[in-house]
C-alpha cells in the first residue's frame, strides 16, 4: 500500500486514490497546504494497485521531442486572453469539433483550482491562462477513462506529473487520447494561496480606493476575477490582477481592482522564489519528457533573442511534439507556426529539464506565524551584502554611462 514516509516522494497526482478498488484512500491536507494520500488500513486488501500507478515509483525514461515549433493562435483576442500564444485553445477546439471532451483546470467558487472537463467551445474560456496552483484532480482520471472506453476523443491537459499519473492509471495506450502537459516551474501550495487571497482581500477592503471613499466590510465583498498572467502591460511583463466587487446601500454594484506587475505581487514573488512549492517539485519525477505526453506547451521565453521577428509582446508559445499522434494533431491546426530547435527553447526555459532548488528560507517561511504576505516579504528579501553590491554596481554603471555620454558629446560630436 501507499505510505508516504518522505513528502518529496508524492507528487499529488491522485492516481492511487482513483485506482483503489476499495476506495480506501483519501487525500488529506498537511501543514504546508498540500494534499497527500491516507490509507484506511482496515479496508485495504493490499492489492498493490496504488503503487502500480504511482509516477514517482515508476518513473519513465527521458525523451527529447521529435519536432519543436514556435506558434501563435491566428485569433489575437484568444491569444491576448491566454498566457502565451493560445495554442491550447486551438488544440481543444479541434478535439471538441470532432465530438471529443477536453480536460483542463479552472477556478472553483472559492477561487481554488480544480481539474474539470468541457464538451463545448464556450467552456474552454475557463481553462485559459496559467493558474499557479496545484489543481485538485478529483475523479477526472476515472471520468477520462470512461470517455475513452466509450470511443470519444479526449484531450487531457495537466502538469507533467499529472500526465504521468494519468498514463499509469489508464494501464494501456488509447489512440483517442491526446495527452498535453505544460513546461512546469513547480506548483505552489493551495493552502498558502488560500491564506494570501484572504489577506489581500482584507487589505484591499481596508484601504480607500478610487471607487468608494471609505473602507469596505470584508463580508460584503466578493471576488469577481483573478488573473495570474494579465497582459495589459505586455506578455513579458505580465501582471497579477485581482478584481473585487461590492454593492452600496441602494444595491448598486461597484468593482475595484488590484493590478501589480508580477515582480511586485507578493504571491508571485514567493512562487518565483520557490518558497512554497510542493516538496516533489524540487526533484520532479516527470521532467525531461518522462511524462509520456503527446505534446508539451509553454512560453517561448527568449524568442525576442532567437526569433525577434515573431515577438510582438502578445505571447508566443513553444510546442514540443513528443509523439506521432501529437504531430498529426498539430498538422491539422489553424495556427501560425515556425520550426525551431530544442536547444534554443531550453536555453531560456530550463524548467523543461531542471527542477528548482530548495530555497534556504523555505523552513523559515513555514516556521513563522506571521501573515503570509509578511513572511513572503521577509523570506524573499536579498541579504544585505547582495543588496549593497547591486546598489554599488548600479551607481558605478550610472556614473560610467554619464561620463561616456559627456565624452561622446565633447570629443566625438564636438559639442560643449
Amino acid at each position: 500500500m501507499i505510505k508516504i514516509l518522505q513528502k518529496q516522494f508524492c507528487c499529488g497526482c491522485a492516481a492511487c486514490v482513483q485506482r483503489c478498488p476499495k476506495h480506501c484512500i483519501s487525500l488529506q491536507e498537511d501543514n504546508e497546504g498540500f494534499l497527500y494520500p491516507h490509507v484506511d488500513e482496515s479496508v485495504c486488501i493490499d492489492c498493490g494497485w496504488c503503487e502500480k500507478v504511482c509516477p514517482v515509483i515508476h518513473q519513465q525514461e527521458s525523451a527529447k521531442p521529435i519536432i519543436v515549433y514556435a506558434a501563435k493562435n491566428v485569433q489575437d483576442d484568444i491569444r491576448m486572453n491566454s498566457s502565451s500564444g493560445g495554442i491550447f485553445t486551438a488544440l481543444a477546439e479541434k478535439v471538441i469539433a470532432e465530438g471529443g471532451v477536453v480536460f483542463g483546470v479552472r477556478f472553483d467558487k472559492h477561487w481554488e483550482v480544480v481539474t474539470d472537463y468541457t464538451e463545448t467551445k464556450e467552456g474552454l474560456s475557463l481553462f485559459r491562462e496559467s493558474k499557479y496552483l496545484q489543481s485538485r484532480i478529483g475523479d477526472s482520471f476515472t471520468q477520462a477513462e470512461s470517455f475513452l472506453k466509450s470511443g470519444r476523443k479526449v484531450l487531457f491537459s495537466g502538469t507533467p506529473c499529472q500526465i504521468a499519473g494519468l498514463k499509469l492509471f489508464l494501464k494501456k495506450e488509447y489512440d483517442n487520447l491526446v495527452a498535453i502537459d505544460i513546461i512546469c516551474h513547480g506548483v505552489p501550495s493551495p493552502g498558502i494561496w488560500r491564506q494570501y487571497l484572504k489577506e489581500e482581500t482584507a487589505r484591499m477592503c481596508g484601504q480607500k480606493n478610487t471607487v468608494l471613499p471609505h473602507s469596505i466590510p470584508e463580508r460584503d465583498v466578493h471576488v469577481e476575477g483573478i488573473s495570474f498572467r494579465n497582459k495589459d502591460l505586455g506578455w513579458k511583463k505580465f501582471s497579477f490582477a485581482l478584481i473585487l466587487s461590492t454593492t452600496n446601500g441602494s444595491g448598486e454594484k461597484f468593482s475595484f481592482c488590484s493590478h501589480m506587475p508580477f515582480k511586485e505581487n507578493p504571491f508571485m514573488k514567493g512562487f518565483l522564489s520557490d518558497l512554497y512549492l510542493r516538496p516533489s517539485c524540487y526533484a520532479c519525477p516527470a521532467k525531461c519528457g518522462r511524462s509520456g505526453s503527446d505534446l508539451t506547451l509553454g512560453d517561448f521565453w527568449g524568442v525576442q533573442l532567437v526569433m525577434p521577428e515573431l515577438d510582438d509582446d502578445k505571447g508566443v508559445s513553444v510546442v514540443l511534439v513528443n509523439s506521432e499522434k501529437g504531430n498529426r494533431y498539430c498538422k491539422g491546426l489553424e495556427i501560425h507556426k515556425w520550426g525551431t530547435t530544442y536547444d534554443q527553447v531550453l536555453q531560456y526555459n530550463p524548467a523543461i529539464e531542471k527542477s528548482v532548488q530548495i530555497p534556504r528560507n523555505r523552513k523559515k517561511f513555514y516556521a513563522s506565524t506571521s501573515s503570509v504576505i509578511k513572511r513572503i516579504e521577509i523570506c524573499t528579501r536579498r541579504p544585505w551584502k547582495e543588496r549593497m553590491k547591486s546598489r554599488m554596481i548600479r551607481i558605478a554603471s550610472s556614473m560610467l554611462s554619464k561620463r561616456g555620454k559627456e565624452f561622446i558629446k565633447k570629443y566625438l560630436l564636438n559639442k560643449e
